[in-house]
């Protein structure tokens, strides 16, 4: 039941995750980060079965980091896009697949902002906005009706909780807080959480 939403903008890119953790018919917290920082420039927001999704997060963090401790510069989006991509094909022929699906949001300094779509099967596509889950049959219209490439980081904040109150209307399952971050050219940085009161006072 998880939701993440992600949008691509010429300056900077901007992914969401709900922080529900929930087992069976359960709600077992509201505060769980599906957003892992996977370098200066580099964030995954990351969906799929509990256990899968911070294994697969930290092996990829941590490899992403090791590639920059090994030949002292990082690997750009389109390069950690990829490689993530690898391991998940890999692990999809073994007998210990990976049931994960992500959004990489991460700024090259040559290529600008970029974002990056992928599921449990591998596949993998360069998007300008992008969701997975529920949440995403009622944010896609929304992010088609309302998109603009040129829009500021309040503009695409506002269009983000533009979604996300729709899928507090709309959906049946409650996702009551998101995580938001931006991804630009000075690094990864925390936005306000949009919560149920946050929606109330807009």
């Amino acid at each position: 039941m998880d939701c993440l939403i992600g949008i691509k903008f010429n300056d900077f890119a901007i992914i969401a995750a709900d922080m529900t953790n929930a087992h069976s018919i359960m709600v077992m917290k509201t505060d769980e980060d599906k957003l892992y920082k996977l370098s200066n420039k580099l964030a995954m927001a990351i969906a799929g079965e509990q256990g899968d999704t911070n294994q697969f997060a930290e092996y990829i963090a941590k490899n992403v980091q090791l590639y920059k401790m090994r030949n002292n510069y990082e690997l750009s989006p389109k390069e950690a896009s990829h490689f993530t991509r690898r391991i998940l094909a890999d692990n999809l022929r073994s007998r210990t697949p990976y049931h994960v699906n992500l959004l990489l949001a991460g700024y090259d300094n040559q290529e600008g902002p970029q974002l990056y779509f992928m599921d449990y099967l591998a596949s993998v596509a360069s998007v300008d906005y992008a969701a997975h889950g529920y949440g995403g049959y009622f944010s896609l219209s929304i992010m088609d009706r309302n998109y603009l490439p040129t829009m500021t980081k309040e503009q695409g904040y506002d269009l983000l909780k533009k979604c996300v109150k729709e899928v507090h209307t709309r959906l049946i399952v409650n996702l009551p807080n998101f995580k938001v971050q931006v991804v630009d050219k000075d690094g990864v940085h925390d936005m306000p959480t949009i919560t149920v009161e946050s929606l109330k006072d807009a």
